[in-house]
């Protein structure tokens, strides 16, 4: 049991990462016990990053690929489905996002086991509504990514 938790607050963690799990398989279209994720920030913005835990698993890797290239899509777009329907409520920094996504770019690139979604501004406003937006993702999908701006 993770340290200053009782055990009802541990089983209630328990549970809502296990219903986010299911959400998340539903949302993306992959097992999220096959993949990592890992959220970076950057000066510019940040990234999503996700990989296939086995490099000899090329449905996973292809499963990724289409999902993050839908989104860096729908992102550019300001629909945020996939993470509202992942998390079952809205992030932190998507309505600055939707309401800034002219001030926003997106890239997609394929990484040897996944894919990436690159996400570039220099609005600050914008900045900093991705920077809450992956924040958010690191503390949700408990990737133990740091939060600290990497150049």
């Amino acid at each position: 049991m993770p340290p200053g938790m009782s055990h009802e607050e541990h089983m209630k963690q328990m549970s809502k990462d296990a219903q986010m799990k299911r959400r998340g398989d539903a949302a993306m279209g992959f097992d999220q016990d096959k993949v990592s994720h890992h959220f970076h920030l950057t000066q510019t913005g940040g990234s999503i990053e996700v990989s296939a835990n086995h490099s000899a698993d090329p449905a996973a890797r292809k499963q990724i690929r289409d999902h993050l290239r839908t989104i860096s899509q729908e992102f550019a777009d300001g629909v945020f489905t996939s993470p509202i329907a992942t998390h079952a409520e809205v992030p932190p920094g998507v309505q600055v996002m939707r309401e800034r996504k002219s001030q926003i770019k997106y890239a997609y690139e394929e990484t040897p086991d996944g894919a990436r979604v690159i996400i570039v501004t220099t609005d600050r406003g914008a900045r900093m509504a991705v920077r809450d937006f992956l924040k958010y993702q690191i503390r949700e999908h408990a990737t133990g990514d740091s939060v600290s701006v990497q150049k």
